[in-house]
């Protein structure tokens, strides 16, 4: 049953939609860096923030057993870029990006390489700019769409560096939130999981080859121990590389 007591956020993304199966009406729908803002400010319970959220601020539990994730390439987060890794200068930068500029930086840094980030103008300059960073629906576009670019998957990235898989998005809980809170979490992704045949028919999105391929393969809900040791290892290469504390999960 609904709650108005408790404030959900989430984001506007396809990948999410499993996540949130019952929830669309309590849910606040809001780019990932807007989101995190929101959380951060008090004014939600919950939200499906990018996973950059819980590990440098502090004051946040994770709800255990559920997050976006992938063990491999996950098709909705690149670097499309027309030079050489080697030889970019600059890169842009989505600006609903939070988890992913990190994870850039991570990736370029531990090639020794540094480029300079910049903000993306606007979503219809990203192909004409050399090196950009794409997540979520817009990236998808920007891939089904003629481009001149060559497409470096982050998560396919990760997975050859590091052998784990990467989370990208995880439930942050405010501390002190109401405890059925979890409980209703879990089991929006638990109706997602049961129904996602029926999600990735009905979803007007795309394709349905397309969206079998996304949500079916590509994208994992799962937080078990492979998604932990990928996330500790991130959190670790974060700090490396950015000198920033990081703060490990507290799971609930």
């Amino acid at each position: 049953m609904s709650s108005p007591t408790l404030r959900i956020g989430s984001v506007p993304y396809l990948n999410a939609v499993p996540l949130t199966c019952g929830l669309e009406r309590d849910c606040t729908f809001l780019p990932p860096s807007q989101l995190a803002a929101e959380l951060h400010a008090g004014n939600l319970d919950a939200a499906l923030v990018s996973v950059t959220e819980v590990l440098l601020q502090d004051g946040y539990d994770v709800l255990d057993g559920a997050a976006i994730a992938s063990d491999g390439p996950v098709a909705s987060v690149f670097l499309a870029h027309r030079e050489p890794l080697e030889e970019m200068r600059t890169v842009h930068l989505d600006p609903a990006s939070c988890t992913s500029v990190n994870l850039l930086r991570v990736l370029l840094a531990e090639r020794g390489l540094h480029p300079e980030f910049l903000p993306l103008p606007d979503y219809a300059a990203a192909s004409r700019l050399n090196n950009v960073l794409l997540i979520g629906n817009p990236a998808i576009e920007f891939r089904r769409a003629p481009h001149p670019h060559a497409l470096w998957d982050l998560g396919g990235a990760w997975r050859e560096l590091t052998g784990l898989p990467f989370v990208y998005a995880v439930w942050a809980l405010r501390r002190g939130a109401p405890p059925e809170l979890r409980a209703r979490l879990l089991a929006a992704k638990s109706a997602g999981l049961d129904t996602l045949p029926q999600i990735i028919q009905d979803r007007t999105e795309y394709d349905l080859e397309f969206r079998s391929a996304y949500l079916g393969g590509h994208i994992r809900y799962e937080l078990g121990n492979p998604e932990k040791a990928g996330l500790a290892r991130f959190a670790e290469l974060l700090q490396k590389h950015t000198g920033r504390p990081v703060f490990l999960p507290r799971y609930v």
